[in-house]
């Protein structure tokens, strides 16, 4: 049985200290968080009369990095509330209390000596049954623990998080020869399920697994950069999205995570790493130490690869060593690749064009594919823990053994070997098989190739996790079209999966949520509603509602208005239960949906919101009328207490297009109830929703009733539009957004009805319809929908 955390401690409060120690407060963890004692006072404590015997003093790094994290953009905690949960101290003083903590992880600096000393100390004050681990990005692991004791050192791993530990996935586990399997487990066991983690297994070698592939990518994409003459914008555009790869890209990621640290891997790996064939490529280059002489190291000291002057981005010109004005890149090869919806096309297009720029993706994407292929079982004993490190820890689409079958594997030996390249064992022992990838399916199963075996065996996922993709393959398709499909979980649980671009809601999705509702009350005991895409739903299929609005087709636009409250409607008041599993980025129609639904069961990670202002619209599948609903209901039928504040409140969070930065202030906001669950590894969602479903089936699930909704009316919509004027004069808000907002306010309070009137849910939906529709024929809100189509983002007019 793998014993439970209550208490953890993380040993050092630098940038990644804090932020592993906020993220397991994010888990409800309670976390001890200890740096050095300060040897000198600050000017600030000198003026407080402060000493360095001050507890205020003595605890100061900790007490620094808990602000850090709690002040740090993008949020290190879940809700500031979390931070209750960090207690702060330092070595001297509070070290013994990691007796207390069943995990002791250390995260001091990138420094074997030091690192080695505190180690020491932690063992004299160590618990037998007390995991400890080392969170070093690259030191080899059996040199961190040399000198302890064998009982400390069976304790002892590596446990390698992702620079920021909340958003990026991967926990690189390395234990050692002496560490006792059931620590790993257990380790395993805690970052899985409790902090969301996805773990892959390393071997103790230098960088282990994601930095030793990712470093040399980035170590070679600027070695090509220098030969090519290329730009740094220009290696951004190349190595982002149109890769399979982040936005941030090379150089806008080296500014996030900093030159220095890139150095230090750097050296690391040339130094620990005598016997690898691109050694070379590891030699820190002269452009780098110069920068770093400059102390241009990225965002923590204002410059680097790129900088920010009086708000305008500037980009290194590194042949001048000078910073100018960030310049618009146009490369014919982005331009034919970006309207190629087809992964491997696309990337086909990209390494076979002829120009510098795809002289740089092949040269670059192969040597990457060569160099990771080379390394198993080196850094790992399969490819199935390559291609996950790669995937979780630096976001790329495709592992590299993904991208070798993407590419075609006979293809790109062939032109490997016609380059006079040598093809990689793995590469040679897939090929000698006969066989043409990596990876395959077969009985409904992923295998991959097995280098050890010289055999195919199933990839599998852990317990728990289910995929779509894979039971959809095994032939549990109720129903589909290009919209969505119905999928059948087994266990009489069904899964409504949204599959649109972005997954937004058009007529397809609507036909099949009214389908699965009518397949749920026949064949079905519960629904879950979810998908594994990169985000749940980006809301409304904006450009349908923006072709009907310019082409008058009102009818056709309230239907469909109607059409999606009435699916709403028929989800809410389902007979069986229906539960909506969102994740990422949850918008408009999207969020509505989930607010039908009978419960929510979101990942940690959501992203929720009603959007509709920013487009100039007005939520109108119900979403409007069921904040009503929720905020008036907190209040129990006979107390006498003004609904209004509650109701202001709703209307700013809709008015203000507000969106959760988490799961978890997404209940604050009203989106989640008290009793809607939340998952911290989106990867085992869809099973937990299933869970959360047959547990409302098992406990005799019954629908709400129609109950009426009592609405402020006419003396809560002039306060409403009094509020609307004064910021508008004030020039806090434009015309447009009071105009908008003047008509969500008409919503949310029931229109001019006495105060304390009880409408039906009905009554709203038509105000909805009508305030939508008023709306969509504004030329500015036309405007707005045109802008948000083109780039993406919001317009204020």
């Amino acid at each position: 049985m793998i014993p439970r955390l209550r208490r953890a401690a993380v040993l050092g409060a630098g940038v990644m200290g804090s932020a592993i120690a906020a993220h397991l407060a994010n888990a409800g963890i309670p976390v001890l968080l200890l740096d050095v004692r300060p040897s000198e006072l600050l000017d600030e404590e000198r003026g407080r009369s402060l000493t360095l015997e001050h507890p205020q003093v003595r605890n100061r790094l900790a007490a620094t990095g808990t602000q850090r994290a709690l002040h740090s953009q993008p949020a290190a905690f879940f809700i500031p509330a979390r931070a209750q949960l960090v207690e702060i101290g330092n070595f001297d003083d509070h070290l013994l209390k990691i007796a207390e903590a069943d995990w002791v992880i250390e995260a001091v600096v990138e420094d074997l000596p030091i690192k080695q000393q505190l180690l020491a100390r932690v063992e004299r004050h160590w618990k037998p049954g007390t995991v400890i681990s080392t969170n070093t990005s690259g030191l080899p692991v059996h040199q961190i623990s040399a000198g302890r004791s064998d009982a400390f050192r069976r304790h002892f791993l590596g446990a390698h998080f992702f620079n920021p530990p909340r958003y990026l996935k991967l926990l690189e586990l390395i234990p050692l020869a002496g560490t006792d399997p059931e620590i790993v487990a257990t380790v395993g066991h805690w970052g899985d399920r409790l902090l969301g983690k996805g773990i892959v297994f390393a071997h103790d070698r230098p960088n282990f697994i994601a930095n030793r592939i990712g470093s040399f990518g980035f170590r070679k994409a600027v070695q090509l950069m220098l030969d090519l003459g290329l730009s740094v914008e220009e290696v951004d555009e190349l190595t982002g999205p149109v890769l399979g790869r982040p936005r941030s890209a090379t150089f806008r990621t080296t500014d996030l995570v900093g030159l220095d640290t890139v150095i230090h891997v750097s050296e690391n790996a040339y130094r620990n790493l005598p016997d690898d064939e691109e050694r070379d490529v590891f030699v820190v280059p002269p452009l780098f130490r110069e920068m770093a002489a400059r102390g241009w190291l990225g965002e923590k000291t204002g410059a680097g690869f790129y900088k920010r002057v009086d708000g305008e981005i500037y980009t290194l010109d590194y042949s001048a060593m000078e910073y100018r004005p960030r310049r618009k890149v146009t490369l014919p090869v982005i331009e034919t690749a970006q309207v190629i919806a087809d992964p491997a096309k696309r990337l086909r297009a990209l390494v076979s064009d002829s120009s510098p720029a795809g002289e740089f993706v092949w040269r670059l994407l192969s040597s990457v594919l060569v160099y990771a292929a080379r390394r198993v079982p080196e850094i790992a004993d399969d490819i199935v823990n390559v291609d996950r490190a790669m995937r979780w820890g630096y976001a790329w689409d495709l592992g590299p053994f993904e991208t070798w079958d993407l590419l075609g594997l006979t293809e790109t030996a062939k032109r490997l070997e016609a380059e006079d390249r040598a093809l990689p064992p793995p590469v040679r022992a897939v090929l000698e098989r006969g066989e043409k990838t990596f990876y395959r399916s077969a009985d409904g199963q992923r295998q991959y190739f097995d280098l050890a075996a010289a055999g195919y065996r199933p990839a599998g996922e852990p317990a728990g996790v289910l995929v779509l993709s894979t039971i959809k393959s095994q032939s549990r398709v109720v129903a589909a079209n290009p919209g969505a499909s119905l999928i059948d979980l087994a266990d009489g649980i069904a899964c409504l999966e949204f599959h649109s671009k972005l997954n937004t809601i058009g007529e397809d999705t609507i036909q099949m949520m009214a389908l699965s509702v009518e397949e749920l009350q026949r064949n079905f005991d519960g629904l879950v509603i979810g998908n594994q895409a990169r985000d749940f739903s980006a809301g409304a299929n904006l450009m349908l509602i923006l072709l009907e609005a310019q082409e008058g087709n009102w009818e056709e636009l309230d239907l469909a208005l109607r059409q999606f409250q009435r699916a709403n409607a028929a989800l809410r008041y389902s007979p069986r239960p229906v539960v909506a599993a969102p994740f990422g980025r949850t918008l408009g129609g999207g969020c509505e949906i989930c607010l039908a639904s009978s419960r929510i069961h979101a990942a940690a990670e959501t992203y929720m919101g009603l959007v509709e202002t920013g487009a100039g619209l007005i939520p109108a599948g119900g979403g409007a009328a069921e904040m009503v609903r929720r905020t008036t209901a907190r209040l129990p039928d006979g107390v006498e207490a003004d609904p209004f504040p509650l109701v202001r409140w709703a209307f700013e969070t809709i008015a203000t297009a507000r969106v959760s930065t988490s799961a978890e202030e997404a209940r604050a906001l009203g989106f989640l109830r008290e009793g809607d669950g939340i998952s911290m590894n989106s990867d085992r969602l869809i099973q937990d929703a299933k869970d959360s479903c047959l547990a409302l089936v098992r406990a005799g699930y019954q629908p709400p009733l129609h109950q009426p909704i009592r609405v402020v009316g006419e003396r809560g919509l002039p306060a409403i539009e009094a509020y609307l004027y004064l910021t508008r004069t004030a020039g806090y808000i434009s015309d447009h957004d009071a105009f908008v907002a003047g008509k969500l306010a008409h919503v949310m309070c029931g229109g001019r009805v006495p105060y304390g009137t009880s409408v039906t849910e009905e009554y709203l939906h038509e105000l909805e319809r009508e305030a939508f529709l008023s709306l969509a024929g504004q030329p500015k809100t036309q405007e707005r929908m045109r802008y948000i189509l083109q780039t993406g983002k919001p317009l204020r007019n």
